[in-house]
């Protein structure tokens, strides 16, 4: 449920997650999660810091203009491998995926012209 990884993930996509372990994330991964009040969110891995001895993990929505707040890593259940958008199948290690991960990382400023657009479609809708 949700928009925050639109238009990565839309309603009625069907996502694939697999186990992993924090040494196989990657900068721009599509993790899946357990907050701390026990929500599960698939939010994009964005870095990991070292602090009195626990990795923190620090994940975005797409669609968000902050940060989740940081993660350990025994929340973290796996990573996105694929989303079914109707018929057709889309892999998270495609080129496409790949680039859009890095890409929305590097401009923060796409993130807040994504939550414009989701605003003004939500509003403007009959």
């Amino acid at each position: 449920m949700g928009n925050s990884m639109f238009p990565l993930i839309q309603q009625g996509n069907l996502c694939r997650f697999v186990s992993c372990q924090a040494v196989e994330m990657k900068k721009g991964d599509v993790v899946l999660y357990y907050s701390k009040t026990g929500q599960i969110i698939a939010h994009r891995f964005v870095e990991m810091k070292f602090m009195n001895d626990t990795s923190y993990f620090y994940l975005k929505g797409d669609t968000n203009l902050g940060f989740d707040a940081p993660i350990k890593e025994h929340q973290i259940i796996g990573k996105l491998v694929s989303i079914q958008k109707g018929d057709r199948d889309v892999h998270s290690n495609g080129l496409a995926l790949d680039l859009w991960g890095k890409l929305v990382i590097a401009i923060p400023a796409l993130s807040g012209i994504l939550r414009k657009y989701l605003n003004c479609k939500t509003h403007y809708q009959f």
